[in-house]
């Protein structure tokens, strides 16, 4: 658990991040978003110490993070930035194992870590290990990058507008990928973004901020049911509003009963995905397959009209 208390930080007297308290709970990712100058990626570099706080506690499982040798909580904390950061001389193998190295991990220990991490990236270790930055595309070297900071099995993951150099493609991929790599690890993370989308994509709590004050935290479906003020509806954007709920909906919570024909949807499509589907297919009702691999119900564009309009 990462507790933010009353957290501020002032440059040349001005406050970049005014008296901000929020509590990230183990095992989920939250993102913070803000326009340029919010101070998002301020309160980020706090919790690794990168920046110091003026006022307020940082705790993470109750120990103040002060109280850690700065260098010690940076092994500690997973960090990735934009534009991944990778040491240009070194072999992808030798930059995933910098900070395995330093902690003094074994050889074979980093060995096994590193091609790990290459293989759930899918970044087959006999083909990676040993080309070196300039040898990768951009997308692979992100992956590099984000490999390197879960390398030392941290806890905490701190991520700075990770994606934001990649293609809307590749940054697709990598934002699934980050996904896979979090359920597979249980690491906690908080992701600075000023993209919306990615942050409704990836976020179990989405903080907004602006000027420096944290405006309101919750739940994607929290901040669009009932936006804190017009910044924070302007942030979510009140034309995509109904996307925003059909994205975050599954399937199998609008399913009724009854037929339909075409190809059936899986119950853990998103509502938007089944919209899409049936709208390019021309109908007005689908079939829902079970778990068992049966046809179990449908799923109807009058359900899935309800939902977008808010209505469960």
């Amino acid at each position: 658990m990462i507790e933010i208390d009353g957290v501020s930080k002032i440059y040349d007297g001005k406050t970049v991040v005014d008296d901000v308290t929020l509590t990230i709970e183990p095992r989920t990712i939250t993102v913070i978003v803000g326009t340029s100058g919010s101070g998002k990626t301020t309160l980020l570099r706090m919790i690794n110490r990168l920046v110091e706080l003026d006022a307020g506690t940082i705790r993470l499982d109750g120990e103040d993070n002060r109280t850690i040798r700065g260098y010690e909580l940076r092994r500690r904390i997973g960090y990735a930035i934009q534009g991944h950061g990778l040491f240009p001389h070194q072999t992808v193998a030798e930059n995933i194992g910098v900070v395995p190295r330093l902690i003094g991990w074994g050889r074979k220990r980093t060995d096994d870590k590193v091609r790990e991490l290459l293989s759930l990236f899918q970044l087959p270790p006999e083909q990676f290990i040993s080309r070196y930055p300039h040898e990768l595309s951009g997308g692979e070297q992100q992956r590099v990058g984000v490999a390197r900071a879960l390398a030392a099995e941290p806890n905490v993951l701190l991520m700075d507008e990770p994606f934001g150099a990649l293609d809307p493609i590749i940054r697709s991929r990598a934002q699934d990928d980050l996904l896979a790599i979090q359920k597979h690890f249980s690491t906690t993370i908080i992701l600075v973004t000023h993209d919306m989308n990615e942050a409704f994509h990836l976020a179990d709590k989405i903080a907004v901020m602006d000027a420096g004050r944290l405006l309101q935290y919750g739940t994607p479906e929290e901040l669009v049911r009932n936006p804190a003020n017009g910044f924070v509806e302007a942030m979510i954007g009140v034309s995509e509003r109904p996307f925003r709920l059909l994205s975050m909906g599954r399937v199998a919570e609008v399913v009724e009963p009854g037929e339909a024909t075409g190809p059936a949807i899986d119950p853990g499509a998103s509502q938007q995905e089944a919209l899409a589907q049936m709208l390019w297919t021309g109908r007005r009702a689908a079939p829902v397959i079970s778990p068992e691999g049966q046809v179990a119900a449908r799923i109807t564009l009058e359900s899935i009209f309800k939902r977008a309009k808010g209505k469960s």
